[in-house]
């Protein structure tokens, strides 16, 4: 009896061990949850990443008591992150790195009954291929609108069936298996992780790259304009500024008909529209 009562404790000890181990070779410790995710999908994302990655599913209270003892930051707050079913993740890449490989690779799967809509649910317009039938019914439900043409039922218009947030009723997953839409994004996704001695949570790993890159484009123009303006005579911007002067010396001296052969064309060219604009004056009164 004494014996079996050991073994689990020497199991539990032995995990513990290894995640001391595993946060003293690593530079990233993150918390990941596991909703939706299959054993099949677990088992391809260690095969695919086992070279950045190590992926660990353990109970959450050996989790706990291992990063207690590894004396983390703000640990106390942290390990209320471990609920549910989690994974411990450990990896040399910086937190933003991981959290985007991981949401890369997550996949759609098909909706069963109860599961939380990830996103918006959209029946898109067009042909569904199902033919009329009882399957109507489940349209009329879901309030989608259909028509009926040369055999098939159509939908008329994109429509939300579900916003994000709202659970999936038992007909609704039915109808969307039934048109072969898989709503459901499922795969690792890191709620919490530690870098460098610093703490970081879902929303500060979540970056929008596409408004990123606006930021930095808009910022480099608005840099670059100033620099202009100012004539700050850096190689990028030095090019610029004489073009700039160039033009307003250009200006200057066609305004004030100063002759010279870079800019005699010009000047015969603004004579010639002035006398073109006193003809059409002097003709409208009259004096031609």
């Amino acid at each position: 009896m004494q014996v079996a009562l050991k073994r689990p404790r020497a199991k539990k000890e032995r995990f513990i061990q290894r995640i001391l181990s595993l946060t003293k070779n690593y530079k990233t410790i993150a918390i990941s949850k596991l909703y939706k995710v299959r054993a099949a999908q677990l088992m391809e994302l260690r095969r695919k990443f086992r070279k950045e990655m190590e992926v660990i599913v353990v109970k959450n209270k050996v989790a706990s008591i291992a990063f207690k003892q590894a004396n983390l930051s703000k640990v106390e707050d942290s390990i209320k992150e471990i609920k549910d079913q989690s994974a411990l993740i450990f990896t040399n890449m910086d937190p933003f790195k991981l959290y985007m490989l991981l949401e890369k690779n997550k996949v759609n799967l098909p909706a069963r009954p109860g599961d939380i809509a990830t996103e918006d649910i959209v029946i898109p317009a067009g042909n569904t291929g199902l033919a009329p039938g009882p399957v109507l019914s489940e349209f009329k439900e879901a309030k989608i609108p259909t028509r009926i043409d040369s055999g098939s039922i159509w939908v008329s218009r994109d429509t939300v069936v579900a916003n994000k947030g709202d659970p999936i009723s038992p007909k609704l997953a039915s109808l969307l298996s039934k048109l072969g839409i898989k709503p459901v994004r499922a795969g690792l996704s890191v709620s919490i992780a530690w870098y460098d001695g610093l703490i970081f949570y879902e929303k500060d790993m979540k970056l929008d790259i596409d408004e990123y890159k606006r930021l930095i484009r808009d910022a480099y123009i608005n840099a670059k304009t100033l620099a202009i303006e100012a004539s700050y005579p850096i190689k990028e911007i030095l090019p610029f500024i004489i073009m700039k002067y160039e033009t307003e010396a250009r200006y200057i001296a066609i305004a004030s008909g100063y002759l010279s052969k870079d800019i005699i064309a010009d000047i015969l060219a603004k004579c010639n529209n002035e006398a073109i604009v006193l003809y059409s004056i002097l003709r409208d009164k009259g004096y031609t």
